[in-house]
């Protein structure tokens, strides 16, 4: 058999696991779920030993399978969790996700401080309740017995890296997303330390996406069964690989992913930087930035649609095929309704944790499709405001594509050409941070010398049409209006 290695991402729900040969071809693939804990309104954890234990069944079960030990395991994760450890190494609560709210007040005193832009400007990363920059300043004003016996603050992969080498050890990509380091120096920012009370040495040590370790551990290795020459790599985030496993990696080429979240993303040489709607400027590697931005409200607010107003489920493709169906007697702008999705608030562009989901326009003639349309409409809108701003800095984009878990519905791509009035293409349905991961390890193992190598030659491509990409702009231009209209009567807003 010839040589494979796995690439694994730790998600907001799941540890996905795909293994590719040199050819990039998938053979073979696992995920084991885990549970979202949410201990009081705003809060969402994850419980460290549960993340483990699905790595571990991810990887065992693939190694199982194909009866050989991978040459190389290259690592994926959700960026922005935090972890206080003590100082036996143990988690002294449970890890803080991204999707937490507990210090939106936080992000909003230091978004209104003089040192913002500056803080922005050095980490490139937004300045929001989602970053542990935020989450550290909460610990420290409301759990200060907590957080003076925290002996290090790492991120669940970092915790999953030192569960298999006992050492603490983070990318550039993951820390470049924690609002603690400067993307530029490469090093921990000081600046972002004062701000949150630590010292360097209460963080991991940085290293690059291909740095790698072998497990010395002959009881651990037997359980993943792994060899002792099975190196493993750091990688990146899930957000920067996802731009490797969709091959945007070319100047003009965009990646757009929708699963329960969503984001905009374009590698780059240099940051982008943009205080007004705080662009993220995370390190791919050394020597790449991926810009752009996140939104809470993706395919999860389709299913929020389906579920509690159409009570109906969302499983499976066919449930989707049914509910697309649905749209064929309608228009683009749903004759005149118009959705803004931000039932989960808003990151980018707006990022207003305030903000709320909204029906505008009702008239007595629209019927279900219409509102079904406005829905997938409004997500689309939602990622198209922050590629828009992207692009009045200066970004051209020549073409977009697309990963995530709604990419097997050809209606919303031809939606999401025409709103942003560019190609979109499909390259491959499987989960592209994880074959993101897969293919970084290829490359650090030697099987491989660039990504083109294993670019499938198959791209399904839908291009922008004139007459709805006209009906977009004008909807665009009411869907902004109406949320700055709006936004002043959202709670806190």
């Amino acid at each position: 058999m010839d040589p494979y290695v796995i690439g694994i991402d730790l998600g907001t729900g799941s540890a996905k696991a795909l293994a590719v040969n040199r050819s990039g071809d998938l053979i073979d693939r696992a995920q084991v779920a885990y549970p979202t804990v949410c201990p009081e309104h705003g809060y969402q954890e994850q419980v460290p030993e549960l993340v483990w234990q699905a790595f571990i069944k991810c990887v065992s079960r693939i190694t199982a399978n194909l009866r050989l030990p991978p040459v190389g395991i290259s690592l994926s994760s959700a960026m922005h969790s935090i972890i206080p450890m003590d100082q036996e190494g143990n988690p002294l609560m449970n890890a803080i996700i991204w999707a937490d709210n507990r210090s939106a007040s936080v992000a909003k005193k230091i978004h209104q401080s003089a040192a913002a832009e500056m803080l922005y400007e050095q980490t490139g990363t937004p300045i929001h309740a989602m970053t542990p920059l935020c989450k550290i300043v909460w610990l420290k004003e409301n759990e200060p017995a907590l957080f003076q016996k925290a002996n290090k603050f790492i991120s669940i992969k970092e915790y999953v890296w030192l569960k298999l080498f006992g050492e603490y050890e983070v990318d550039y990509s993951i820390a470049s997303a924690s609002g603690l380091m400067d993307i530029e120096k490469l090093t921990w920012n000081a600046n972002s330390l004062d701000t949150c009370s630590l010292r360097p040495d209460q963080l991991s040590s940085l290293v690059n996406a291909s740095h790698s370790r072998t497990c010395s551990d002959d009881a651990l290795r037997a359980l993943l069964g792994v060899s002792a020459q099975t190196r493993f790599f750091a990688g990146a985030s899930d957000g920067c690989l996802a731009n490797i496993g969709s091959f945007a990696t070319e100047e003009g080429m965009m990646a757009l992913t929708i699963g329960t979240s969503g984001a905009v993303r374009i590698l780059s040489k240099s940051p982008m930087q943009n205080f007004k709607d705080m662009t993220f400027n995370y390190r791919l590697d050394d020597s790449a930035y991926i810009c752009g931005g996140p939104t809470n409200n993706g395919g999860l607010i389709l299913k929020w649609y389906a579920e509690k107003l159409l009570e109906k489920k969302l499983d499976t493709a066919d449930d989707y095929s049914a509910l697309f169906r649905t749209l064929i007697d309608t228009q683009p702008g749903a004759d005149g309704l118009v959705f803004l999705p931000y039932l989960m608030g808003e990151r980018a562009p707006i990022w207003n944790s305030n903000a709320c989901g909204v029906f505008f326009g009702m008239r007595g003639d629209h019927r279900q499709p219409h509102f079904t349309r406005a829905v997938i409409e409004g997500i689309s809108m939602a990622l198209y405001d922050i590629a828009h701003g992207m692009i009045e800095n200066g970004l051209a984009v020549k073409q977009i594509h697309v990963s995530g878990g709604f990419v097997h519905s050809e209606e919303w791509l031809q939606i999401l050409a025409n709103i942003f009035g560019t190609r979109i293409c499909l390259i491959n349905t499987a989960d592209a941070s994880a074959m993101g991961a897969a293919f970084l390890g290829l490359k650090s193992v030697g099987l491989i010398q660039s990504y083109e190598e294993v670019k499938p030659a198959q791209i399904r491509e839908f291009e922008p049409e004139p007459e709805p990409v006209a009906a977009y702009r004008e909807l665009f231009a009411k869907y902004r209006s109406l949320f700055e209209r709006v936004a002043p009567l959202m709670t806190g807003a």
